[in-house]
């Protein structure tokens, strides 16, 4: 039977590795990983896991309810009524089998028979939840890719989306494995659908359980610590992360944990992407759905990290997935096979392997990405769609040619209390930089305007295509070198360097060290007048935060708004830098564009154009005034390093 679900000789698949049985040091390993995994929570305790039960089996009871109602409003035979069922399935961590303790969301996938519509889920069964004493932070996301309610009943948070079967009734023991249930559904039940059939299906594919199950959290655990766990973001999400450990337990079936964590590393370290991972072979079916495919797909060949789900109609479940992501993470496989072989010689110990990835040290340049809005019910739908949309940043950054990689963190973070106080509500992400040598000691400038701006484009086209756009709403890109993170980050969450580097030490007495480039200052539905909300005068100045800069530490720290058209410099340097004001506009590069279609954002025809300037390895940002760019004439690149 395990050897059935070993596919042979088709996108590499192959036979199990190793058949050997674990030995009494594989036993001693897996327990001193149980016990490093313990002080995180890993492990859920039986009070935890009874108490979901409790609530999905009242969940279960109430969708039985409400489908069995419907059917009598729309005047089914009493004979139907009585049988129409439906059920909640669940998929994710929680149906794997690896949730963790006090992470209380659980992603549920409810199923209904024919007669009941999308449109009564969204307005009936969101109603009838809203009278339930036991549900709270009830809102709908009809607009989603997979369309979705979140709440919490009785303290714990449920994702639940929505499928219709062509079917009169939903029985309790409908299996949805069969590719059947999915005849005639549209795309939007497919997917729904699709969450709960991978989830069974890896379970099905995998050997062993139990040494899945431990292997997986420690894998997750890892992930989470080191950075590399958002599908959002463009690294994997909890079902990638799953069907690459199912593909470990296939190859060592008989292996426990600790072997399979390192053999983990070893394989995805060394594996040949894009080859894409695969836990059994494509198969077609008489659906004719569209599957993953680079053979037929011309735009599949484009992924450069497929991991293919296991149940049809399989897709690859990394298209978000860019270069710089998948770099970062193969770094990080390696990094986790030197640390998984130190611990299994015994020169190390498993705490090792989840040491934090200390970000805020790992790069010399950085992008401070802030999103800020008035209200808290604003900023939580701009926060969001920001963070949806990150990705297409790092893709803009990463097709630049002199920037190697763009690394977002994946956590954001609150502005600080002035920032808070000016803009109201603040998040912040930040993305590190890795950009080429330079090859000699010619000025080389880097352009990162575009791509900021094309950025822009997209989230604010997006808001306005969504109706979520509101007055107060902005986004702001601010380049800053490592030294200047802790103008930006709350107090505690800088890791200290173990000794500076002399390099380090003369790029930061070099260039100008930081800009603020405002791109969307106030924007709003494009209905409202333009003027009325463009300030014209300095007063609108203190609309942004000054930030609170000790001369002992920066020397050049430059902050700029965009006031009724025009930059203004509202932070200035330590008064021991002898350049004026007037002088400091040949560093800002302004030109012409337009804003978005649809969405008039006020000061958006002067963008300021972020140049990182190469002199013998060294970076600076550096601009040219252009108050024509047609018939603008070359000029002397401007630094403050040079007076």
């Amino acid at each position: 039977s395990r050897q059935q679900n070993q596919p042979q000789g088709h996108y590499g698949l192959t036979s199990p590795i190793s058949l050997a049985p674990p030995s009494d040091k594989d036993h001693i390993h897996t327990q001193k990983l149980i016990e490093a995994m313990k002080p995180f929570g890993v492990f859920e305790d039986q009070e935890e896991l009874y108490h979901r039960t409790t609530v999905l089996g009242k969940l279960n009871n109430f969708v039985r309810e409400w489908i069995s109602e419907l059917a009598e409003s729309k005047n089914l035979p009493p004979s139907i009524t009585e049988q129409v069922g439906g059920k909640i399935f669940t998929f994710g961590s929680y149906r794997l089998g690896v949730h963790t303790k006090g992470s209380s969301d659980i992603d549920a996938l409810c199923v209904a028979p024919s007669h009941v519509e999308r449109s009564d889920f969204f307005q009936s069964f969101f109603e009838k939840l809203k009278n339930l004493e036991e549900v709270k932070n009830l809102r709908a996301i009809e607009d989603a890719y997979v369309p979705v309610i979140k709440f919490e009943f009785d303290g714990i948070e449920i994702d639940l989306v929505f499928a219709k079967l062509s079917l009169p009734t939903v029985s309790d023991d409908l299996d949805l494995r069969d590719d059947s249930c999915l005849k005639s559904l549209d795309i939007r039940c497919i997917r729904s659908l699709n969450g709960s059939r991978v989830t069974d299906e890896i379970l099905r594919l995998v050997p062993n359980l139990e040494n899945f199950r431990l292997t997986l959290r420690a894998v997750k655990l890892w992930a989470k610590r080191r950075g590399v766990y958002s599908n959002i973001m463009g690294f994997l999400g909890g079902v990638s992360w799953a069907m690459l450990v199912a593909r470990i337990c296939q190859l060592y079936p008989n292996a426990l944990a600790s072997t399979l964590v390192n053999k983990f590393f070893l394989i995805f370290s060394k594996w040949d992407w894009p080859k894409p991972v695969l836990l059994k072979r494509l198969e077609e079916s008489f659906l004719n759905l569209p599957v993953w495919d680079p053979r037929v797909n011309p735009s599949d060949r484009y992924h450069v990290m497929p991991i293919i789900t296991p149940a049809y109609p399989q897709q690859n479940s990394t298209y978000n997935v860019s270069v710089s992501t998948r770099a970062v993470m193969v770094e990080e496989f390696q990094r986790g096979l030197e640390v998984t072989d130190e611990i299994l010689k015994g020169k190390s110990d498993w705490s090792k392997l989840f040491e934090p990835l200390n970000f805020f040290q790992k790069y010399k340049h950085y992008i401070v990405l802030t999103a800020s809005a008035f209200t808290e019910e604003h900023h939580l739908n701009w926060i969001g769609l920001v963070e949806s949309k990150i990705r297409v940043l790092v893709g803009n950054l990463e097709r630049n040619e002199f920037i190697t990689i763009a690394h977002v963190q994946p956590q954001s973070f609150p502005g600080n209390k002035d920032l808070y106080k000016q803009s109201g509500y603040v998040s912040m992400w930040f993305l590190g930089l890795v950009f080429k040598k330079a090859e000699s000691a010619v000025k080389t400038n880097v352009d990162l305007t575009h791509g900021i701006q094309s950025f822009t484009d997209t989230v604010y086209r997006q808001a306005s295509a969504l109706n979520i756009l509101k007055e107060g709403m902005k986004i702001e890109a601010t380049y800053v070198k490592r030294k200047q993170l802790h103008y930006f980050l709350p107090a505690g969450t800088l890791q200290k360097r173990k000794k500076q580097r002399v390099s380090d030490i003369s790029q930061n007495n070099s260039g100008l060290q930081c800009k603020r480039s405002s791109l969307g200052e106030s924007c709003s539905d494009g209905s409202k007048d333009r003027d009325s909300r463009t300030p014209s005068n300095s007063s609108s100045l203190n609309k942004i935060s000054k930030l609170d800069i000790s001369t002992a530490e920066t020397e050049r720290l430059y902050v700029f708004e965009v006031v009724g058209g025009m930059w203004f410099l509202i932070s200035w340097p330590n008064s021991k830098s002898q350049v004026s004001p007037t002088e400091m506009e040949a560093t800002v590069a302004l030109r012409t564009s337009g804003p978005p279609i649809g969405c008039t954002i006020p000061g958006y025809d002067t963008v300021c154009q972020l140049r990182t300037c190469f002199v013998q390895g060294q970076h600076k940002l550096s601009g040219t005034l252009i108050t024509d760019p047609k018939s603008a004439s070359p000029k002397q690149h401007y630094s403050p390093a040079s007076k």
